[in-house]
């Protein structure tokens, strides 16, 4: 390493050091310093690990850390960014942080789409995990195939990249790549002629215009697609759900080319996230065994379904930030047969999207039940949340603008479950009050 990287890493360490044990916080400040005393310190960065790069739209930080989990029961060194903190900065302060290793590691990071390419003009990834692509933050993404070049930019930089993609996503099998490509999908259950609902991001065939059909739909449009009209349709499956079981809003249960799993989170889309996990693991040579034990470790990832203990109320902390991920974060809120409270945390900064419209896509009317026992809303965007809660049905709404005090109002919650659902950076500020009231350790990670 150089004296310029090395002089550059010792400053982001001492950095982190500080803002870790001072303020309880620093996932992309340091590496921010880092870069900007060196520019290219992912390129020394790659002398010292093999990538794999995590990345699509929703799940990328639940596939990451059960990926971690899994990995670990192979590599006795495997670097990440549990936080979410996935831009470049982000991506430096994880490897700064991490423990120095004598031998070559292994890096299994969350990266978000735009940020694809500027690891990969540094690092050369082994595999390269996609895991599915709706529209979000439109500000930042644009539509669907926008977001799909940013990825591909930074695929074209690493042909040699095993590409474990999501075979029941329409565009990941759009483009012919050079680089080996494995698909990951469900096949549990096979029906003759489904349509999805209008409402649904990638309804057309991508070849020919026409509207796609399906053998199964799983949820929004991903699931056996084919088209009628041109011949197009899903891509032979590697790794395959089989069956699914029993599903709640802690757990879930299911089996992949036959072997039985359980995760500790609910919702359909969570298990998904697994079968990529499942897929990474078996390309590295996990065995099915091996996943099993990794999927039953009980540990809490930030912002997933965190079940957190507020003085008795048991409030289960979800990160949402697009109208797929929100609909399948209500189903799974559904699934709870206890009465419950209900709140939302809206921000509009640049990490969220600044566009909230987002929010009429969601099935609120669902929660319009008698089980839910109260609703409130809060965070710098409280009025647009309200307001299409009670466009919603929803009458009764407590408001809670000042994020310093939603912890207080938990307390008072009718029930003693609260699901408590937040956009990016209003869940930020909440774990950081959350962390100097010592409910949680760590206001980032």
């Amino acid at each position: 390493m150089s004296i310029q990287s090395s002089f550059a890493e010792f400053a982001g360490r001492s950095s982190y050091w500080f803002l870790h044990n001072v303020f309880h916080g620093g996932s992309s400040l340091p590496g921010k310093i880092t870069l900007k005393l060196d520019p290219n310190i992912l390129s020394e960065f790659a002398k010292k690990y093999d990538l794999v790069i995590i990345t699509g739209t929703n799940g990328k930080t639940l596939t990451t850390a059960l990926s971690v989990r899994v990995l670990r029961e192979k590599y006795s060194n495997v670097v990440t960014n549990p936080s979410g903190s996935n831009m470049e900065q982000g991506i430096v302060t994880a490897f700064i942080t991490a423990p120095r290793a004598k031998k070559k590691g292994l890096a299994v990071l969350e990266v978000d789409e735009a940020n694809v390419r500027m690891v990969t003009k540094h690092i050369q990834p082994i595999a390269i995990v996609m895991t599915n692509l709706f529209r979000d933050q439109m500000d930042r993404y644009g539509e669907i195939y926008t977001t799909y070049d940013k990825i591909l930019a930074g695929v074209k930089l690493a042909p040699q990249a095993t590409i474990i993609a999501n075979g029941d996503e329409q565009i990941f099998n759009t483009k012919d790549l050079p680089n080996p490509v494995i698909y990951y999908g469900f096949d549990n259950d096979h029906q003759d002629d489904l349509r999805a609902s209008a409402n649904t991001d990638g309804l057309l065939c991508p070849k020919c215009q026409h509207i796609l059909h399906f053998h199964n739909i799983t949820y929004a449009s991903l699931g056996e697609y084919f088209c009628p009209h041109c011949g197009f349709h899903r891509p032979e499956l590697k790794y395959r759900v089989t069956k699914l079981g029993q599903m709640t809003p802690t757990s879930s249960t299911f089996s992949i080319d036959g072997h039985e799993f359980e995760i500790g989170v609910g919702g359909l889309y969570n298990i998904y996230n697994a079968l990529a996990a499942y897929s990474l693991g078996r390309f590295l040579g996990v065995t099915p065994e091996q996943i099993q034990n990794a999927f039953q470790a009980d540990e809490h990832v930030f912002g997933r379904q965190e079940i957190i203990n507020v003085d008795g109320k048991e409030v289960t902390l979800v990160l949402v930030k697009n109208p797929v991920g929100l609909n399948q974060v209500i189903d799974m809120v559904l699934t709870d047969p206890e009465p419950f409270s209900f709140g939302f945390l809206l921000n509009a900064n640049y990490a969220d999207g600044i566009d909230t419209s987002w929010i009429w896509d969601g099935n609120f009317e669902k929660l319009n039940v008698p089980r839910i026992a109260h609703y409130f809303t809060g965070g710098e965007r409280y009025k647009d949340i309200s307001t299409r809660l009670r466009m919603a049905g929803i009458e009764h709404i407590q408001e809670e603008p000042d994020l310093t005090k939603v912890i207080d109002t938990i307390k008072t919650m009718p029930t003693k479950h609260v699901y408590l659902l937040s956009s990016y950076t209003a869940m930020l500020q909440l774990r950081k009050e959350l962390a100097e009231r010592k409910y949680i350790q760590g206001g980032m990670n």
